[in-house]
Formats: C-alpha cells, sequence, structure tokens
C-alpha cells in the first residue's frame, strides 16, 4: 500500500482545530480581554466609586505620561537600576562559569552552592536584606560601620539605598547567568583549545578569540532573560525601600504600583503600564534581532 506525504487534508486540520478550539478560547479570554480593557481604560477616568465607572477623557491619560516629571525620574531611575544590575550580573556571572568550567575537581559542588540564591524567592531575599542592613541589630550595617565604610542608615540615604537593591538583585540572579553561560562552555570546541594551547596561545588570547566569539549567542541569550525581568523588577525594593527614600529607587513598577493602588488612578496606571509593555517589546525585538544578525554572521 503507497504512503502518502501530502498536507493533511481539510478535514484532518478541521478535526485538529476542533480539538485545540477550547483551549484557544481560554488563552484568548485571559489573555486578549485584559489586554484589550486595559488599552480601553488608558483613554477613561476610572472610578470606583459606587461601582466600577468609566468616563471617556480621551487622550489625557497619555498627555500625562509624556508630561510628568515624576513619570520622567521614574524612567530615569530604571535605567540606571536596569544598566547596573544587568551589566553587574553578565559580567560577574560569566566570570563564575569560566571559573568553574576550569575546575576539574568539585565542580558539581560549586554549581549546587553558587545556585542556591536564584531559588530564594524575592520577597525573602528583600526581607532578609533589610534585616541584614538594619541600622539597629543588621550584620552588614554593624560590619560597616565597624569598619568605618558607612556608618549611616543604608536603607534610609539616598545613594546607598540603590547600591544595596542593586546588589541584593546582583546576589540573587548572578548565578542565572553563570548557569547559561556554564552551559554555552560545553559547547566550545575542545580540538580548537588544544590547537591553540600547542601553538602557544595564552588563556587571554583563547578566551577573546574562541570562548567568547563561541558562546557570543548564549551571552545574548542570557542578556535577553535577565533584561526582560529587570524591567519589571518590583519585589525586592518594595519589601525593602518602597521606592524611598525621596524617591531615589522608585523605578517605574514602584510608580505604577503606587499610582494604581496608592492613589486609585487606574487610567493613567493603564497608559502607564502599556508604556511598560512597548517599552519592553521593543527591548526583546532589539535582542531578537541582533540574535538573528550574529547567527546569520557566524
Amino acid at each position: 500500500m503507497a504512503l502518502t506525504t501530502g498536507k493533511p487534508s481539510a478535514q484532518r486540520q478541521g478535526f485538529e482545530l476542533a480539538m485545540m478550539s477550547p483551549a484557544l478560547f481560554l488563552l484568548a479570554l485571559i489573555t486578549l480581554v485584559p489586554f484589550f480593557s486595559i488599552i480601553w481604560m488608558s483613554f477613561n477616568d476610572v472610578s470606583l466609586m459606587g461601582g466600577l465607572a468609566f468616563e471617556f477623557s480621551g487622550l489625557e491619560n497619555w498627555k500625562r505620561v509624556f508630561t510628568d516629571p515624576d513619570i520622567r525620574s521614574s524612567w530615569l531611575i530604571s535605567l540606571v537600576y536596569f544598566l547596573a544590575t544587568v551589566g553587574l550580573e553578565m559580567v560577574i556571572g560569566t566570570v563564575m562559569a569560566l571559573l568553574v568550567y576550569s575546575l576539574t575537581r568539585g565542580s558539581n559542588i560549586i554549581i549546587s552552592m553558587l545556585l542556591i540564591p536564584m531559588f530564594i524567592a524575592p520577597v525573602i531575599v528583600g526581607l532578609l536584606g533589610r534585616f541584614m542592613l538594619d541600622p539597629s541589630h543588621g550584620l552588614y550595617a554593624w560590619l560597616l560601620n565597624e569598619s568605618g565604610l558607612f556608618d549611616g542608615n543604608i536603607l534610609g540615604s539616598v545613594g546607598s539605598a540603590m547600591v544595596a537593591v542593586i546588589l541584593m538583585d546582583v546576589w540573587e540572579w548572578t548565578p542565572l547567568v553563570a548557569l547559561i553561560v556554564l552551559a554555552g562552555l560545553a559547547s566550545v570546541p575542545e580540538d580548537t583549545l588544544e590547537a591553540a594551547e600547542m601553538d602557544g596561545a595564552k588563556y587571554s588570547q583563547k578566551l577573546i578569540y574562541i570562548i567568547l566569539p563561541s558562546i557570543s549567542n548564549i551571552l545574548l541569550v542570557a542578556l535577553l532573560i535577565r533584561a526582560m525581568d529587570a524591567i519589571r523588577f518590583f519585589a525586592i525594593i518594595f519589601i525593602t525601600t518602597n521606592g524611598g527614600p525621596a524617591d531615589s529607587t522608585k523605578i517605574i513598577p514602584i510608580r505604577l504600583y503606587d499610582i494604581a493602588f496608592r492613589f486609585f488612578d487606574l487610567g493613567y496606571a493603564a497608559a502607564v503600564g502599556i508604556t511598560m509593555l512597548v517599552f519592553s517589546i521593543m527591548v526583546a525585538t532589539a535582542f531578537t534581532k541582533l540574535l538573528k544578525r550574529q547567527e546569520t554572521s557566524s
């Protein structure tokens, strides 16, 4: 009996679509309906007094998004936080992965220990950080005070508060970057490294000309993952400083939370949330194009 390898029949496609339709309907219900509801809310003044009520306001909320100095300040703080956390995590995570990759013994134990922070909930990280940095009984606060490096309230001072929350995020998520890079290092051709070593190449030369080009795509993937997470970062800052002191750590997700759930300005909050979504899509698109360009050139 002859076997056919043509396209699926229309009857079979209809059956598959019918079987998938309940899941597709549910997916649309929990994604598209809230999405379009938020878009509609951004063009309205939303009131919760006496029930949910919408009053069309046109582009008023969108004008506020682009003219509000508090929003501009939060975006600037978010940019500083984004560059600091993602940059430190990429550098430290790559160095950690290279060090573990060079080990001949005990690498599995080291990897297990390095991954511990990644499995701790961000809320717990924030609570631990707030406890350890407490000026009255925190261990880190005491060490900094005794060493003469810092004798004030770390989470209560403008500069030190931002440094503290950045380091908390770096401590938690650097292991993820290290794990991704370590997986990429397994694909580096051993014969090429051995040939370079026989030719007298130093480790720095092998790193620059062989190892890093071989894992460049993996580095971009790690950068994309951490960038997407850093844009919506919330828990640690909310637990430790709640955007203070003097709004010095009020990144855009914290500002959005305040607008929506402290001031209940839901229409304005919807507009701010959509700008966050657009920014995330732009960053993801840029990284995706860069990754495709990297794959094409290689």
